[in-house]
C-alpha cells in the first residue's frame, strides 16, 4: 500500500524545520506513529473497520469487453500535466504590490511602495488564491485517477475506494495543516524584517526601502521563502497521486498467470515417448 504523505523527508517539513530552527534532532517514525497524529480514536476504528470492510468484499469480476484495464500512462500525463502548471502557477513572479492605503496627501503611486511590499496581507492573499487553485485542480485530478481505478482490475478497485477512506480520513487534517502555513510564512517575514534592521543599526547606515526588493534585500529573500513554501506544499498535495499512479504502474506490470487451453495433436501424427 502506498503511504499518502511521506512526512519525515518531505520538503515542506524541512523548509519549517529550517525556518524554526529546533534545537536537536527529531526522532524518525515509522508511518504507525506519524498517522496516530492524523488520526483520533474516533476516526482510527472507522479506519479499521473500512480496512476490513476492504479485505472481506467481493467485487464482482469484470466481464464487459474492454473495461478491466487502466491507462496508467494517460493519467500519468495528466499528472506531469497538472505539476508543471501549477509550478509555474506558483513560481510566476507577482506583480508589484500596491499601497494597501492611500498616501495621505493623496499623490499618485508612480512606481511599486516598498510598505505595501512588507504588509504581509499583500502575500497572505496570494497564498490563499495559490492554495485554492491547488485545491481545486489536485481534488478533480484524484477523483479523476480513482474513477479510473475503479473500472480496472480488483487490485485497483480496492486501491480507489481505500483512497477514498483515506481522503475522508485524512482531509479535514490536512487542510488544517494547509491553513497553518500562512502563519509561519508572517513569522518569517517578521524574522527576516527584523534581522534586516538588526544589520543596520550594527553597520550605522540609514534603510534604502527601493532595495529591499532587490536581490540581496530582505523583501527578495523572503519572495523566494514564499515560492518554496508553495512548492514544499504542492509537493505533498501531490504525494497521494503519484502514489496512486505508482501503485497502478506496480499492478500493471506485474506478471499474470495466463490460462491455456489444452494443446491438441493431429491425428495424423502418431504421439511417441509418452507412455513407457
Amino acid at each position: 500500500m502506498y503511504q499518502p504523505h511521506r512526512l519525515n523527508s518531505s520538503r515542506l517539513v524541512l523548509l519549517l524545520q529550517q525556518w524554526t530552527q529546533p534545537q536537536g534532532g527529531s526522532a524518525r517514525q515509522d508511518v504507525a506513529e506519524q498517522l496516530s497524529q492524523w488520526l483520533s480514536t474516533v476516526d482510527a476504528v472507522k479506519l479499521s473497520r473500512a480496512l476490513h470492510a476492504l479485505e472481506s468484499r467481493q467485487t464482482p469480476a469484470v466481464t464487459t469487453l474492454g473495461r478491466g484495464t487502466v491507462d496508467v500512462r494517460a493519467l500519468q500525463a495528466s499528472l506531469q500535466s497538472t505539476r508543471a502548471e501549477l509550478t509555474d502557477l506558483v513560481t510566476a513572479k507577482a506583480a508589484p504590490a500596491k499601497p494597501v492605503r492611500e498616501r495621505a496627501d493623496n499623490t499618485p503611486v508612480d512606481g511599486p511602495d516598498p510598505e505595501a511590499g512588507a504588509d504581509f496581507a499583500v502575500h497572505a492573499a496570494r497564498y490563499l488564491a495559490l492554495q485554492k487553485q491547488m485545491d481545486a485542480r489536485l481534488a478533480a485530478l484524484r477523483a479523476l485517477i480513482r474513477q479510473s481505478l475503479s473500472m480496472g482490475p480488483e487490485g485497483l478497485r480496492r486501491l480507489a475506494l481505500l483512497d477514498a477512506v483515506m481522503d475522508q480520513m485524512l482531509g479535514a487534517r490536512e487542510q488544517r495543516l494547509w491553513a497553518s502555513l500562512p502563519g509561519h510564512l508572517e513569522r518569517r517575514l517578521s524574522h527576516l524584517r527584523a534581522a534586516h534592521q538588526q544589520q543596520l543599526e550594527a553597520a550605522g547606515r540609514d534603510d534604502e526601502p527601493q532595495r529591499w526588493a532587490l536581490p540581496g534585500g530582505w523583501l527578495f529573500a523572503f519572495e523566494q521563502d514564499l515560492r518554496a513554501l508553495l512548492l514544499a506544499e504542492l509537493q505533498v498535495r501531490l504525494e497521494p497521486l503519484a502514489g496512486l499512479l505508482e501503485a497502478a504502474q506496480s499492478h500493471d506490470s506485474r506478471p499474470r498467470t495466463t490460462h491455456r487451453p489444452p494443446t491438441t495433436t493431429k491425428t495424423s501424427e502418431p504421439v511417441t515417448g509418452m507412455i513407457e
